[in-house]
């Protein structure tokens, strides 16, 4: 095997990859990345068996061949090196008795890294490019970081440990809960979507490794690469690939709730409020809030047009902000999660915000006003 390419590109596909690499006593070629080159392509591949990243750079081609290498090492070391054109080199064949490197050239660096066969690493699960959908780059990225933090950490519910995704009438729907509180956005498909209807649900890691790369691409000649993420779904396999990067996951087994149902069709209290200016009050009144209850009350005076937000500490004292917003309806009151209610209003990602209130022990919604209609957030109440 025998590459030359500049810097950047290297350092790029790298950051892409290494980052899933994972420390195995067991099986230590999973702290490898596999340097695939064929056909004129270079690809760098990683996997942790739970889901694999492969990355194409542009590059020249003197020799294919394939070898791993320990990914952060050959990583850390790339990152270092000056911008310039930078040279891999690897033997083809394993000689008895002599160790396999990684010969690495740029300008007056050279370097020679340990490394194993590609022979000894896994097998990527290979999944049918067959009726994908298509989501806009952009709009997914938002859309995942508008319902990943809701996402539950249980053990005994595997089945909200990840994002909800619903294909239908050309739409994506994506939802996570943790049982306190819960997210939904929803946006529209690319092109002609497939018909056929889909629920999965995808594992929050898998998502924060999706989140991570797209981060990556700021630069105009990686963005011009980026214009449609294609997602391709069979059995217990899901794979989004874009810009020369292809992830593909595990789904989590199992049924999600329908949360459809816990969702209120009607409100006694409605009220439209400034979001940053709602956001402050909570923040301030959250310093009085009860150390691991984080309560804060909201009280609605639509008579009044006022929202009364409080807290009361026996230790510390009280705190109480008043806001002035549109208002209908009833008076009404309901003890929050500070946390969670700042998480909703946060990414709503809006200038104002509706909320629609029931009574005190049904849950809260939120829900942003104009430009992001698509996106719902409820919150349980502390019950006093």
């Amino acid at each position: 095997m025998k590459i030359s390419c500049t810097q950047e590109n290297l350092n790029h596909g790298l950051f892409i990859v290494s980052h899933l690499t994972t420390k195995s006593a067991s099986l230590p070629i999973l702290n490898n990345v596999l340097v695939q080159v064929k056909d004129k392509t270079i690809t760098f591949l990683t996997t942790n068996l739970e889901m694999a990243i492969s990355c194409v750079i542009r590059g020249k081609v003197e020799e294919d061949g394939d070898f791993t290498v320990q990914s952060r090492l050959l990583a850390d070391y790339v990152s270092l090196l000056p911008k310039e054109q930078v040279d891999l080199t690897a033997p083809n064949e394993v000689q008895e008795g002599r160790d396999q490197v990684l010969a690495v050239r740029c300008k007056n660096h050279s370097t020679k890294i340990k490394g194993q066969p590609a022979t000894d690493f896994p097998l990527i699960p290979q999944i049918k490019r067959e009726n994908p959908y298509a989501v806009e780059p952009e709009e997914f990225r938002r859309a995942i970081s508008q319902v990943i933090f809701a996402v539950a950490t249980s053990e005994t519910r595997p089945e909200i440990n990840g994002v909800f995704f619903h294909f239908q009438n050309g739409r994506l729907t994506m939802a996570a809960t943790d049982s306190y509180r819960l997210a939904e956005r929803g946006l529209a498909l690319q092109g002609k979507p497939a018909d056929s209807e889909q629920k999965v649900i995808v594992p929050v890691q898998t998502l924060q490794e999706l989140l991570r790369i797209l981060g990556s691409f700021k630069d105009p000649a990686t963005m011009a690469d980026l214009s449609t993420i294609k997602i391709f779904i069979v059995e217990n396999q899901i794979l989004f690939t874009f810009g020369g990067v292809e992830l593909v996951s595990r789904l989590v087994d199992g049924q999600y709730p329908d949360y459809r149902q816990i969702i209120p069709q009607r409100s006694n209290t409605k009220a439209i409020l400034d979001a940053a200016e709602f956001v402050k009050a909570a923040k301030t009144t959250s310093l009085f809030a009860r150390s691991g209850i984080y309560d804060v009350s909201v009280e609605f005076l639509p008579k009044q047009k006022e929202v009364v937000i409080s807290s009361t500490n026996t230790q510390l004292g009280e705190s109480i902000a008043r806001l002035g917003g549109e208002m209908s309806g009833d008076d009404g009151k309901v003890v929050l999660n500070y946390r969670y209610l700042l998480d909703g209003l946060q990414n709503s990602n809006a200038d104002q915000v509706e909320v629609d209130l029931v009574d005190a022990s049904n849950p809260c919604v939120i829900k942003p006003v104009g430009k992001d209609a698509n996106y719902l957030y409820i919150i349980m109440p502390i019950k006093q």
